[in-house]
């Protein structure tokens, strides 16, 4: 090859251009990064909002970039102060004051390659030789928007000046960058203007760069009419030619950003503006970018306004009057956004079409490659030309620049993605194929058939068939790794050693050679570079630094149910800000922080979404369910029998009730309902979440399922709590068997949710329900069971002792007594075996044993009080029993008749108590599997586990572990339980006195509950005598025998009022001798030794009187 004096191999451009533009990128991202530091008054350097340093720094802007140590106009305080805190300037405003070194260093060798290409005359045209001029247009708008956006640095002679300052004064000389930095930022204080003189000599190389554009531009700016006339993108609109691959002559034009374009037209021409005037093809192309938008992008969110700018420039330039007119007219199409709207519509529709095809027949992702990337450039462009434009445009138009259905493009654009992602080894094995089996043959034909072919380039060129040819389709199979990138960096070198003016092969006189090697390289990328080209195509990673706009577009998607599908979009949108990033600026966290906080709250909201409509359903359900129940069907029973009667007279009635059910008779399908919307909605949502098993943002794994299963668990937990309707200032609270129904319906609603979407739904009733069995949740809130506790110990029970409500043991259920003051609530309905198996069914073993625990508590507290009396009138009562009680037995009762009221009403306490904990554990026999054997060995440790499973057990374990010894000795603690059922059995007299103590064999029961005494005393004295290991049985026959001779005494006693129910505490004490004989006392020994102590004839004369009494009163009243 024959060359002048700069040989191009020596120049080595295409290395130049390769590092340059990536040098520009990292510059730009610093120089960015730095901007936003100074425009925030958190992150701006101390030393410039310092108050001390205030004068300092407005003398230094003001001389810069002149160096005044010794002015008079700064005080010698104010050096002194900048003296002091010099070492501190240097270090921390080093590392901006070297980027600036650095963005001149850059300038320095862009100018140097840019003089290069001049003087090499570089032939430049973007279907030949494409690498080579989309890096050299890249590298001018790099270069251009760099010293742009360094102009917008307002802090920026400030911060140059103190560090040179703080240099001199520490150095005793100015850094030596400093004049020539000085310098460029005084000349590009307006850098558009500065740099359209430094372009001049650099304008026909640009001109002839744009120009080329001409047949490229015009084809990807097109109307959405002329897509659709075109059937742009349809792989169906001609079967018969579905399988033949996807060809261009300008295939990577054919992907190629429009944004970037617009960018290189506008930015060009204004930089080489001459040629607007003499060129009607550069002219054509400026006009059509102009129209097309009314701002560009600088880096980032920091944007361009074209059409002000362009005016600004030309203003003052004389003969552009025709080119002023040109922007306004310009201008004013550019502000409707119709174009754009249009093409956003049909982009959707057909990347859906794509999308359906491809993931039903995956295969044509080989030879259908190139329009897939060209949808994903196409709706890039679209996307990001919105988001600029909303964000930006001030004069804003409802319609064409806010799109709701914004999400739907996204969505189809990750599809897209995942598909390419998905199927890589089939496009892989596809063009392995193709350039192994066609593209080597002809390159090899088209080498041949060079005229002339220099050493160097023959070279090249054979070693890219060798390569081709070498290819084959078990290195797919085998997993092997493709590298091409040395093979295209040779061609990009080619291409440089052939553009240059008087080379031997010029790849201008050989276009079909660069048209050639531009598809292969295109091949070589689908085998090895896949995600590489979904970033160049379909990278829209500059949502990270629009995030209100992200946000708001997102809320719009959540806000309209026919988008909500598509909601998943944003958050699988944050995967893409991971390539927003340099590794020339590593420091950098925002990109990071802002994608990480960004896909958190987009699935944290979806999840919401989900779960309030979730709710709404349960809502819904929980009223239908609610008709069901038996309390509704009074009105039903009621309106069917007067409905009979108004036949009879032939009036009209009340209108009909409704029956449930009604609601699912359709008689139209067009009729929808709310119930059949939240439905459509929640399947629309629930698709967008189930979506993506997971994702990884940043080395971080998101999964949306957990998001809604994590939701679901707090809400169903708080709307548990919120059924039970409790209301801690009127103690009231829902019936358990109507909570019953409503969790019933709840989980129900819940379970369908699998339908929807893939998440372990029994997981979420284990961890809720579960804890609801608990005291408090994992929150630390109370739950139903603490709720149902606390309101039968406080509420009913208390009721119970201030004698408003008696315990029927004939219907076992606490019934309300007609007092003066009714109670709010009906004992019945809360305490009734349903009630009580709902209840248990609510709170499982380990609720009730809360429960349980809670009753033995309360127990515990009554035993410790009758412990109390029972030591500080111990002596007393020994020696009055001793002396009198064998003769005179109301003695003892009336020297302690201030505490008999008291020790009998504490012990029908603890009587109604265990009687109330005896309904609680037969319900929760009745509802939980047995999973004990009912012959359990006589240890504690079984006891507790049978009566934690509802077991009845002969000696209550609960009832032992809650009445520890309270006295300091093991004797005086077992004298006082001895005296304590000493003075209860001589006690059992003074019950005859009471009206209330008339026993009732309808209830099998007295009204004032000392029926509840015979289960006190028989496990008190159990669990009492267990503790001090004592003989159970020969205390009860003890207590039998003082509780009968004192009975018997009573009868010989003349006062009616103090024998008026004596027939009702007889039989008391027989039902004490039945309870203790059943279980303690071995069977009828016991009833035998009853008798020798109590006279059969009186229970069976006391039970046919009351069994007389019971019929009389069952007599109707007209017989």
């Amino acid at each position: 090859m024959s060359r002048g004096a700069l040989q191009p191999s020596q120049q080595k451009l295409a290395e130049k251009f390769t590092i340059l533009n990536d040098r520009g990128i990292g510059m730009l991202t610093r120089i960015y990064n730095i901007k936003k530091a100074c425009g925030d008054p958190k992150a701006k350097p101390s030393y410039l909002v310092d108050k001390n340093l205030e004068s300092v720094v407005k003398f230094i802007v003001r001389k810069f970039p002149a160096i005044e140590t010794r002015n008079n106009n700064v005080s010698s305080q104010q050096l002194t102060q900048l003296q002091k805190e010099k070492s501190e300037i240097l270090k921390n405003l080093s590392l901006y004051y070297f980027t600036f070194v650095d963005v001149m260093e850059f300038k320095d060798n862009v100018s140097e390659l840019l003089n290069t290409i001049d003087a090499c005359q570089v032939f430049f045209d973007v279907t030949v030789n494409f690498d080579l001029t989309k890096n050299y247009l890249d590298l001018v708008v790099t270069y251009t928007t760099l010293m742009m956006l360094l102009s917008r640095i307002e802090e920026r002679k400030a911060i140059i000046g103190l560090y040179n300052y703080a240099h001199e004064m520490t150095h005793g000389a100015s850094d030596r960058e400093y004049p020539r930095l000085g310098q460029m930022i005084v000349d590009y204080e307006n850098p558009l203007k500065k740099m359209m003189e430094e372009f001049v000599p650099h304008g026909k190389s640009l001109s002839d760069a744009l120009i080329s554009l001409q047949m490229v531009y015009p084809r990807r700016n097109l109307s959405a009419d002329q897509w659709r006339n075109a059937q742009l993108l349809s792989l169906i609109s001609a079967p018969s030619t579905m399988l033949n691959p996807a060809q261009s002559d300008t295939m990577p034009c054919e992907y190629l950003s429009l944004d970037c374009m617009e960018k290189w037209i506008v930015f060009g021409f204004v930089l080489c503006h001459a040629v607007l005037n003499t060129d009607p093809a550069a002219l054509s192309l400026w006009k059509l970018a102009l129209q097309s938008s009314t701002c560009l992008c600088l880096f980032r969110d920091e944007v361009f306004h074209i059409h002000k700018a362009c005016e600004d420039l030309f203003v003052n330039i004389r003969g552009y009057n025709k080119r002023l007119n040109d922007i306004k007219e310009c201008k004013e199409q550019a502000l409707s956004g119709t174009m754009h709207r249009e093409r956003r519509k049909f982009l959707r529709s057909a990347l859906k079409e794509l999308a359906t095809v491809l993931s039903d027949q995956p295969g044509l992702l080989g030879p259908k490659a190139l329009f897939v990337f060209m949808a994903l450039s196409f709706a890039r462009d679209e996307i990001i030309w919105l988001l600029r434009h909303a964000d930006n445009i001030q004069k804003k138009s409802t319609d064409d620049f806010i799109d709701k259905h914004v999400a739907e493009l996204i969505f189809y654009m990750e599809e897209l993605r995942a598909h390419i992602r998905k199927y890589g080894p089939v496009m892989q094995r596809y063009y392995v194929q193709y350039l192994s089996g066609f593209d080597a043959v002809i390159l090899n034909e088209l080498v041949q058939n060079l005229s002339v072919c220099p050493e160097d380039e023959s070279i090249i060129m054979s070693s890219f068939v060798n390569t081709m040819t070498s290819l084959s389709v078990k290195q797919v199979e085998d997993g092997d790794m493709f590298d091409f990138r040395g093979m295209r960096l040779d061609w990009f070198r080619l291409q440089a050693y052939t553009s240059v003016s008087k080379a031997s092969l010029g790849i201008a006189d050989h276009r079909e050679l660069g048209k050639m090697m531009n598809t292969i390289i295109f091949h070589t990328k689908m085998v090895d570079s896949l995600v590489e080209m979904l970033v160049e195509t379909s990278d829209i990673s500059i949502f990270c630094f629009y995030s209100r706009a992200f946000e708001k577009m997102f809320q719009q998607c959540l806000e309209l149910p026919s988008q909500s599908r598509h909601s998943i979009s944003f958050p699988l949108l944050c995967t893409h800000f991971m390539s927003c990033t340099h590794e020339l600026c590593p420091e950098e966290v925002r990109p990071r922080n802002q994608c990480l906080s960004l896909c958190n709250m987009f699935l944290d909201e979806m999840a919401k979404q989900a779960r309030n409509l979730i709710t709404d359903i349960c809502t819904e359900q929980c009223t239908l369910s609610d008709q069901l129940l038996p309390k509704h069907c009074a009105k039903t029973i009621s309106q069917a029998v007067n409905k009979k009667s108004k036949k009879l007279t032939g009036k009209k009635g009340e209108p009909e009730r409704e029956k449930p059910g009604v609601e699912s008779m359709r008689k139209n399908r067009l009729l929808v309902t709310n119930l059949d919307k939240l439905h459509t909605a929640l399947s629309e949502l629930c698709f967008s979440i189930n979506y993506v098993p997971n994702m990884v943002v940043w080395e971080h794994t998101f999964t949306p399922r957990e998001y809604l299963t994590s939701h679901l668990e707090i809400r169903f937990t708080k709307s548990i709590v919120g059924m039970t309707m409790y209301n801690q200032a009127t103690q009231e609270i829902a019936k358990p068997s109507e909570l019953l129904t409503s969790v019933r319906s709840y989980m129900t609603v819940l379970q369908s949710i699998e339908n929807y979407v893939q998440i372990d739904i029994t997981r979420v009733f284990n961890n809720v329900l579960l804890q609801q069995t608990q005291h408090l949740d994992s929150h630390g809130e109370p739950t139903i069971t603490s709720l149902y506790t606390n309101w039968y110990l406080e509420t009913l029970l208390r009721q119970v002792s201030n004698g408003h409500i008696a315990y029927f043991p004939a219907m076992k259920a606490f019934v309300n007594l007609p007092t003066e003051n009714e109670l709010t609530f009906n004992a019945e309905e809360y305490s009734d075996i349903s009630e009580m198996r709902s209840l248990s069914e609510l709170l499982g073993p380990y609720g009730m044993k809360f429960l349980s625990e809670s009753l033995m508590w309360h127990i515990s507290s009554q035993v410790a009080e009758l412990k109390v009396w029972s030591l500080t009138e111990s002596e007393a009562f020994v020696f009055v029993f001793l002396q009198s009680f064998l003769l005179k037995p109301y003695l003892c009762l009336c020297l302690c008749s201030v505490a008999v009221d008291s020790v009998l009403k504490r012990m029908t306490i603890i009587g109604v108590i265990l009687s109330f904990r005896s309904l609680a554990q037969e319900a929760l026999r009745d509802v939980s599997p047995s999973m004990i054997s009912s012959s359990c060995q006589v240890a504690m440790n079984v006891y507790e586990l049978s009566s934690a499973a509802g077991l009845p057990c002969e000696i209550d374990p609960a009832l032992v572990v809650c009445l520890p010894m309270e006295i300091n000795t093991f004797e005086e603690d077992y004298k006082i339980a001895c005296l304590l059922m000493v003075f209860v059995a001589v006690s059992m007299p003074t019950l005859a006195s009471n009206v209330m103590s008339q026993y009732s064999p309808a209830i099998e029961g007295h009204c004032n509950n000392i029926h509840c005494l015979a289960k006190a005393v028989n496990q008190i004295a159990a669990a009492l005598f267990t503790i001090h290991k004592g003989s159970i049985e020969d205390r009860l026959k003890e207590f039998l025998a003082l509780a009968s001779s004192s009975l018997l005494k009573i009868g010989q006693e003349t006062d009616k009022m103090t024998t008026r129910n004596r027939e009702s505490v007889y039989l008391l004490l027989d039902m004490v001798s039945i309870c203790a004989d059943s279980i303690y006392l071995g069977g009828h020994n016991t009833v035998c030794n009853l008798f020798s102590y109590f006279y059969y004839v009186m229970f069976v004369g006391s039970r046919h009187l009351f069994k007389i009494a019971n019929c009389l009163n069952n007599v109707p009243s007209h017989l």
